[in-house]
């Protein structure tokens, strides 16, 4: 077992507000404060994020497992694209395992957090100004209660009033968009001590040492000190239900390692043989039409490998596609119907070994 050093010191000083309103018979709430919740039980709340146009709010599902003995806070986040509905799954499936009597700290779990993508199953935050605009909310974090749209208002609620006053550390769980299906795949800054340890504790198919985007969820937590990795949980808009479990079994040993929970760690990185990169190579298309793929997720390829065809509408061949790069295979296209620019695949690689 690992301790965080000063663990629950954030939660100390946040205070949980009531804005006196009960939804479907769960009261909401405007800011959290996991040291103000009864210890040795489970608390589920609605949180009020931005309004509509109409006045109305976008309220947010939140459950806390709130321990009966002191400990670190972990987040898990899921929901910021729409149509990644997997980690939802994960999220619950982590939170239907914790028995708050037995446990020490908190778990906090923000179980989709763009409503408006997540009711429509699109990825991007649709807004209502400019006749429908689209946001990615994985690009505004921090986000800005100020700003200059509602997706990054409501991102700047939630880091402000729920996240960042709360948590020690956090999971932010994603999927491939739609069209696309991905493998089991954790993008980590293995710089960060805490952030390396995490990720070794999930049994992944791949991970990316990432520095991060500015803007993602993941990058603002770590430059604000939080550690914190993004867990690629397969494919969109559907339970992939081998990835879920593996994305569960990672979730767990890391709440068991870092004392929240007891019991024995499942498998990891090490035990699974994970495979490590610092680059994704991304293959996009040339011209329009009908893509044949020739590999799949983890098919290890090497330079000038055929990698799939396009066709026309006559069935001739328009374009052929090879790896370019040694790597395996992270991301394919599942759509077969293929427009100029789209991405067909990406390769999971080292750098190192390219120069070299």
């Amino acid at each position: 077992m690992t301790t965080l050093i000063n663990p629950g010191s954030v939660s100390d000083v946040a205070k949980t507000i009531y804005t006196g309103d009960i939804l479907q018979g769960v009261p909401v709430i405007s800011h959290l404060g996991v040291g103000d919740l009864a210890p040795g039980h489970s608390h589920r709340f609605f949180f009020e994020g931005v309004q509509m146009a109409t006045g109305q709010h976008w309220y947010v599902p939140v459950l806390v497992a709130k321990g009966d003995r002191p400990g670190p806070c972990v987040g898990l986040v899921a929901g910021i694209h729409g149509d990644e509905v997997s980690g939802i799954d994960a999220a619950q499936r982590v939170m239907a395992q914790l028995d708050p009597t037995a446990m020490a700290g908190s778990v906090v779990a923000v179980l989709g957090v763009s409503r408006p993508a997540v009711e429509y199953t699109r990825s991007h935050w649709l807004t209502a100004q400019g006749g429908g605009s689209q946001v990615d909310m994985n690009r505004v974090w921090p986000g800005d209660e100020t700003g200059v749209n509602a997706a990054t208002r409501h991102a700047g609620l939630l880091w402000n009033r729920l996240l960042i006053t709360n948590v020690d550390m956090v999971i932010d769980y994603h999927t491939v968009t739609t069209g696309s299906d991905f493998t089991l795949f954790l993008f980590a800054d293995l710089r960060q001590p805490t952030v390396r340890q995490m990720a070794e504790l999930f049994p992944a198919e791949q991970i990316q040492n990432d520095p991060g985007l500015v803007g993602t969820l993941e990058t603002a937590l770590v430059a604000s000190g939080i550690p914190a990795l993004t867990v690629e949980i397969g494919g969109p808009r559907r339970f992939d239900a081998s990835k879920i479990a593996r994305a569960v079994e990672g979730t767990c040993n890391v709440l068991k390692h870092y004392g929240l929970s007891d019991g024995p760690l499942g498998r990891t990185a090490a035990e699974v043989g994970t495979v490590y990169g610092d680059a994704l190579e991304t293959i996009r298309a040339t011209t329009g039409g009908f893509l044949e793929l020739l590999v799949d997720l983890r098919d290890r390829v090497i330079p000038d490998q055929p990698i799939a065809i396009q066709r026309n509408a006559f069935g001739d061949v328009v374009a052929e596609y090879r790896a370019s790069v040694v790597g395996e295979i992270a991301v394919v296209a599942r759509d077969a119907l293929c427009e100029p620019g789209s991405r067909v695949v990406q390769i999971l690689y080292s750098r190192s070994e390219v120069e070299n």
